[in-house]
C-alpha cells in the first residue's frame, strides 16, 4: 500500500487513500499512533477514517484531522478545509505553520469517583476521562480507566497538572493505542475540564497545543507536517 508519514505535536500517523480494514491495520500501523484513511476528497474538503493501531476506529482525532487538512492544503493550496470524520465536520484554517480547527461543542460532566480517583468525563466527539494530578501517574491511571466498566466502549485518559491559569502539563493514554506523545482532542478535554473559557496552552511530551474555549465550544491550534517528504 502507498502511505505518507506525518506527525502533529509528536503524534505520528500514516496517511493513505487506499482502502483498509480492521484486519490489515495492525500490520501497517507498527510504531505509529494510527492510520488516516482518506475516503473521499475535493479541493477544499476531505472525508477520513481514523484507525487505531489495534484495528479499532476512533470517532474523532484532533491531530489526525489537522494532518488531513495539511495534506490537502499541500495538494490544492486551499487555506480553509472541511474535514469530515464520522458524524462531525471540522473546519480548519491554515495559518502559516499552524492550523486552527473549530472542534465544535465540548461537554464536560461533573467530577465522579471511579476506581478511587476523581475523574471528569469529557465528550469532544470521542470519550475522555480527565484526572487532575501528577502526569507521571499516567502509566497506572491510563490502563486502569481505559477499560473500567464505567466506560463500556473504553475511553481516552489524561492526567493533567494545572501549572497556572491558562497553562497545563498533561500526558495521554489513548484508547486502543496506549501512551502517546500528544493528542488534539485530549488537549481540548483537559482544557475544558480545568477552565471555563479563554486561551489555554497545553504542554505534552511531544509538543504544545493551544485551545481557545468559548461558550461550550473549542478551537484547537497546532502544527502538522510530513515526515517522509
Amino acid at each position: 500500500m502507498r502511505f505518507s508519514k506525518w506527525h502533529a505535536a509528536g503524534n505520528v500517523y500514516l496517511l493513505t487513500d487506499e482502502r483498509l480494514d480492521a484486519e490489515r491495520v495492525p500490520a501497517f500501523a507498527v510504531d505509529t499512533d494510527g492510520i488516516l484513511e482518506v475516503l473521499a476528497h475535493g479541493d477544499s474538503w476531505a472525508e477520513i477514517a481514523v484507525w487505531n493501531p489495534d484495528g479499532s476506529r476512533a470517532e474523532m482525532s484532533g491531530n489526525g484531522t489537522r494532518i488531513a487538512a495539511r495534506w490537502l492544503a499541500d495538494q490544492t493550496g486551499a487555506m480553509e478545509i472541511r474535514v469530515r470524520i464520522g458524524s462531525r465536520e471540522i473546519v480548519a484554517h491554515v495559518r502559516g505553520g499552524e492550523i486552527e480547527q473549530d472542534m465544535g461543542p465540548v461537554r464536560v460532566a461533573e467530577s465522579e469517583r471511579i476506581a478511587g480517583l476523581d475523574v471528569i468525563a469529557v465528550d469532544v466527539g470521542n470519550p475522555h476521562a480527565v484526572v487532575i494530578g501528577d502526569p507521571d501517574d499516567l502509566p497506572l491511571v491510563g490502563p486502569l480507566l481505559e477499560t473500567h466498566p464505567r466506560f463500556p466502549n473504553r475511553t481516552n485518559v489524561q492526567v493533567v497538572r494545572v501549572d497556572k491559569p491558562g497553562v497545563l502539563t498533561a500526558r495521554v493514554w489513548e484508547r486502543g493505542v496506549g501512551e502517546t506523545q500528544s493528542s488534539g482532542t485530549s488537549a481540548v478535554a483537559v482544557a475544558a475540564a480545568t477552565h471555563d473559557g479563554g486561551d489555554v496552552l497545553v504542554h505534552f511530551p511531544g509538543g504544545d497545543l493551544r485551545v481557545l474555549l468559548d461558550k461550550g465550544a473549542a478551537m484547537l491550534i497546532g502544527p502538522a507536517e510530513r515526515l517522509d517528504a
